[in-house]
C-alpha cells in the first residue's frame, strides 16, 4: 500500500490537488482513500459532491458524551465513499479553544488503524491532505507515526508558500528514515506565472535534494469545479485540466524517490533564490552590472575635467 502525504501552506490548494489526485488514481482502477488532516474538514468536499462529511473526532465526542468509549466508533460512522468511488475520511479537530488539533489528527489516524480501515476497504493508495503552515509537532504525527511515507510539498509562486515548504522540509529532515519515510518531490499549483514558478521551484527542489515533479496550471475550469463541489475528472473529464491530474497521478505512481531533505537554513537564502527568478530580475542584474561598470569611467571623466589646469 502506498501512503502519500500532501503538505503545504494553508490556502494553497492542497485539498483541490489531493482530491483530483485521488480521483485520477481511482480512475486507474486503484482502491483509494483520502484522509483530510485539517480541522476545517473540507479536504474531501469535492469527492462527496460538495457535502461536508462527519469527522472522526466529532463522532468520537458524540460517543463519549453518550457514555461510551472509542470502541463504539465504527467504520461506517467515519468512512464515506464518494460518487467516484474514493473512500473519504475527515479527521476533524478539537472543539474551539480546547486541545491540540495536531494531536487530534493522530487520534483519528489511530482509530482508523485500530479498525483496520485500510485492510477492510482493500486500499491500494492512501492520500493524506495535511495542514502545513503551522509549525507544530502535532501535524508531524502522520510522519512520526509511520502513516505518511511519501511526502510531497505543494508550492505556488508566492514567497510565503516557499517559506512554509522550507519549514516543513526541516520537520521532515528530523523525522525521515532512509528508505521508509522521506520527501518524494515538489508539486507546483500555479498562481499564474508558470515559467517563473517552474524555474524557481526547480531550483528550490534541487536545493532540498529532490525535484519538481509536476505543474498544475491556474485555470478557471479548476476554480469552477471547486465551487461545484466536484473534481475536475468528474466534472470535465475530457478537459486538458483533467489530463493534467492524470499526468500527476502517473508521475506519483512512477516515483520511488524518498530523500531526507536538505532545507535552506536561513531566510536570506530563500529570499536570494526567489529574487534570482523574479520576472525582470535578469534585466535588473544587467542594469546593475552596467551601472557598476560605468561608474569608474565616470570617475575618470570627472578627474580629467578637474585636471585641465588653471583657467586662463
Amino acid at each position: 500500500m502506498r501512503q502519500i502525504a500532501i503538505y503545504g501552506k494553508g490556502g494553497i490548494g492542497k485539498s483541490t490537488i489531493s482530491s483530483n489526485l485521488s480521483m485520477a488514481l481511482r480512475e486507474r482502477g486503484l482502491a483509494v482513500m483520502q484522509v483530510g488532516c485539517d480541522p476545517k474538514r473540507d479536504s474531501t468536499r469535492s469527492l462527496t459532491g460538495g457535502r461536508m462529511i462527519p469527522t472522526v473526532l466529532e463522532t468520537l465526542r458524540d460517543q463519549l458524551r453518550a457514555g461510551r468509549d472509542q470502541s463504539a466508533v465504527t467504520l461506517t460512522d467515519i468512512v464515506f465513499t464518494g460518487d467516484g468511488g474514493v473512500h473519504c475520511v475527515e479527521s476533524g479537530g478539537p472543539e474551539p479553544g480546547v486541545g491540540c488539533a495536531g494531536r487530534g489528527v493522530l487520534t483519528a489516524l489511530e482509530i482508523l488503524k485500530s479498525l483496520r480501515a485500510f485492510e477492510t476497504y482493500g486500499v491500494d493508495v492512501v492520500v493524506y491532505d495535511i495542514l502545513g503552515d503551522v509549525v507544530c509537532g502535532g501535524f508531524a504525527q502522520p510522519i512520526r507515526a509511520g502513516f505518511a511515507e511519501e511526502i510531497y510539498l505543494l508550492c505556488s509562486g508566492s514567497f510565503m508558500s516557499l517559506y512554509a515548504a522550507n519549514n516543513i522540509a526541516k520537520g521532515i529532515r528530523r523525522l525521515a528514515r532512509i528508505g521508509q519515510v522521506g520527501l518524494s518531490g515538489v508539486i507546483c499549483n500555479s498562481s499564474g506565472d508558470e515559467a517563473f514558478e517552474q524555474q524557481m521551484l526547480s531550483e528550490f527542489a534541487a536545493k532540498l535534494g529532490s525535484r519538481l515533479i509536476h505543474v498544475v496550471p491556474r485555470s478557471p475550469v479548476i476554480q469552477a469545479c471547486e465551487v461545484e463541489g466536484r473534481t475536475v475528472l468528474e466534472h470535465s473529464p475530457g478537459s486538458a485540466e483533467a489530463d493534467v491530474f492524470r499526468g500527476l497521478a502517473q508521475a506519483v505512481l512512477a516515483n520511488s524517490s524518498r530523500v531526507i531533505p536538505t532545507p535552506l537554513e536561513e531566510v536570506e537564502e530563500l529570499e536570494a533564490l526567489y529574487r534570482r527568478h523574479m520576472p525582470g530580475a535578469a534585466a535588473t542584474r544587467s542594469a546593475s552590472a552596467d551601472a557598476t561598470t560605468a561608474q569608474p569611467r565616470d570617475r575618470r571623466q570627472a578627474g580629467r575635467t578637474v585636471d585641465r589646469g588653471p583657467a586662463a
